[in-house]
């Protein structure tokens, strides 16, 4: 018959159970651990030792006195009988205080000693237990990360074909010169030097402004088309990588520009800023008031160079692009164009870098 007794049951616990990954040693109680009575200690004893020589010593003083005369008043009895306990017991008493307090003075050594091992103890198993944790990541995990790290890295390669650009300077767009009249059956040439972009047509308002709000989805084809044609723009090109650079800095953060809602300005108030007006005159443009977002940029560009460099960047590519951009636009593409991506993305960081104070 089986022993179900409290003690059999306590000791089949402490047992470890075959197939346990690792036996660890018991962790020590610490402070939990409550202190074993040790009896009388030495000082103890010193003290009942001294305490029984000087009591010894007393009764041998006090006994070998003469006796008072016998016409001494009661009253001066009872004072040196005071005298005399006092005489005797006091000493015993400070004896016993200050071995009171050496014996406690030793009990908080002991203490000390006690909780430091535990807080010892606890580090030890923490960082047992961190590694445990490292090592017990399953396969399943670790491919769901690789898969996740893969995934990232395409949809970063293919951004990146969206917004590729030449490096190399470009000659500046002029007018080509008027053909000399040339006979009927003769071939037109083109001028020596003239490239296809000087020769391409501008690139149409709504495609600037499509691209600026950059694809909706990646089922976005008519998106995708116009920032093809606005990368094919030199300037235009220039402007988006810029915007892209500071979309993906801010994303980092968790601001999103489909997130902000900022109040409208009129378009003769964006016409003012084109035309070279700052501070309280344009102060509506910085309509964004998500605080969070607000707080999180002014942040990131006290603290991140490389983020304020981008942003002051992006600043200066919208200025340029958008003074040009105006020249040509009526209301309603100023209006369409302060709706897009790019546009909420100036007034977050304009009202942070001070453009409209």
């Amino acid at each position: 018959m089986a022993d179900t007794s409290p003690s059999a049951n306590a000791s089949n616990q402490s047992q470890p159970r075959p197939g346990s990954p690792t036996l660890a040693r018991p962790t020590p109680l610490g402070i939990y651990d409550r202190p074993r009575s040790e009896g009388i200690s030495g000082i103890e004893i010193i003290a009942i030792a001294l305490s029984a020589i000087w009591l010894l010593g007393s009764a041998v003083f006090f006994l070998s006195m003469p006796s008072a005369p016998e016409g001494q008043e009661s009253g001066n009895r009872g004072l040196m009988f005071l005298m005399t306990m006092l005489a005797i017991f006091m000493p015993v008493g400070m004896i016993w205080v200050a071995a009171t307090a050496a014996k406690a003075s030793r009990v908080m050594r002991e203490e000390s000693q006690r909780l430091q091992a535990a807080i010892d103890a606890i580090r030890q198993a923490y960082i047992a237990q961190q590694h445990s944790r490292d090592k017990s990541i399953e396969p399943s995990v670790a491919r769901k990360l690789d898969e996740i790290a893969a995934a990232a890295k395409k949809t970063e390669t293919t951004l990146a074909t969206f917004h590729t650009r030449r490096d190399a300077v470009q000659p500046a767009r002029h007018t080509p010169p008027p053909m000399a009249p040339q006979a009927a059956d003769d071939q037109p040439k083109l001028a020596l030097g003239t490239s296809s972009e000087e020769t391409a047509p501008p690139l149409p308002r709504e495609d600037f402004i499509r691209a600026l709000n950059f694809p909706e989805t990646a089922e976005d084809t008519a998106g995708f088309s116009a920032l093809r044609r606005a990368l094919k723009d030199r300037p235009t090109a220039q402007m988006i990588q810029a915007a892209q650079d500071i979309l993906t800095l801010l994303s980092q953060d968790g601001i999103y520009m489909d997130d902000l809602r900022p109040d409208r300005a009129r378009p003769e108030i964006w016409r003012s800023f084109a035309q070279g007006a700052r501070g309280r005159s344009v102060a509506a443009l910085g309509g964004v008031r998500d605080r969070s977002s607000l707080a999180l940029t002014a942040g990131r560009m006290k603290q991140d160079p490389i983020f304020r460099d981008a942003a002051h960047h992006f600043l200066r590519r919208f200025d340029r692009s958008f003074a040009a951009f105006e020249a040509e636009a009526d209301d309603a593409d100023i209006s369409a164009l302060a709706d897009t991506r790019t546009a909420r993305a100036f007034m977050l960081l304009g009202r942070v870098a001070g453009t409209f104070d």
